[in-house]
């Protein structure tokens, strides 16, 4: 039962901290590993792939296996610009401050699906934002306080969660645009 489950991590981190033990918790379910620790390692083939805080791994992981092995991640791959990646049809995708790879090195980068926002063509008030694609709605998955779209874009599925706020429900076949914001993108390099 979640519920329960999550009453049991809440008292369990409580006990930790009332105690001051050092925990090693291994579990491959991602919203327990988030909830309970302070730190993660995510481990591939036996070596450590990242560890760190639990909102730094998730908000900056340094590979595209760590984007999708703690939580969802939408995965663009191209050429990095410097500050950015290029699409193979052109698109520019630009990430934060900070975030740079050397220009023409194969690259990717990650995005979150709850970080992404989508309207209709009509709905997009601004058409220079930086990172903006068009698609067409493939799937929507209702789940209560949420709804899961799967945008086709050239072959590729994008991942986007909506909250249920009583905006309009998009159908499937829709022509859509997605956004977010360049903080948003993490770079990765190629490996």
């Amino acid at each position: 039962d979640k519920a329960l489950r999550v009453d049991m991590q809440i008292e369990l981190k409580r006990i930790q901290r009332e105690i001051g033990i050092t925990t090693i918790f291994v579990t491959h379910d991602q919203e327990e590993a988030l909830t309970m620790s302070d730190r993660i390692g995510i481990l591939r083939d036996g070596k450590l792939v990242q560890e760190g805080p639990p909102e730094e791994i998730y908000d900056r992981p340094k590979s595209e296996f760590a984007a999708t092995f703690l939580g969802d991640a939408n995965i663009l791959r191209g050429n990095a610009t410097g500050t950015g990646i290029r699409l193979p049809d052109g698109t520019g995708i630009a990430a934060g401050a900070g975030a740079t790879l050397v220009a023409g090195m194969k690259a990717s980068c990650a995005v979150r699906p709850e970080r992404i926002r989508i309207a209709t063509n009509a709905g997009v008030p601004d058409r220079a934002h930086p990172n903006m694609l068009t698609g067409r709605v493939s799937k929507r998955i209702f789940a209560g306080n949420n709804s899961t779209y799967f945008v086709d874009r050239d072959g590729q599925t994008i991942k986007v969660i909506v909250q249920n706020t009583g905006i309009e429900k998009l159908a499937e076949g829709q022509e859509v645009v997605l956004r977010w914001s360049p903080e948003s993108t993490v770079l990765i390099a190629a490996s």
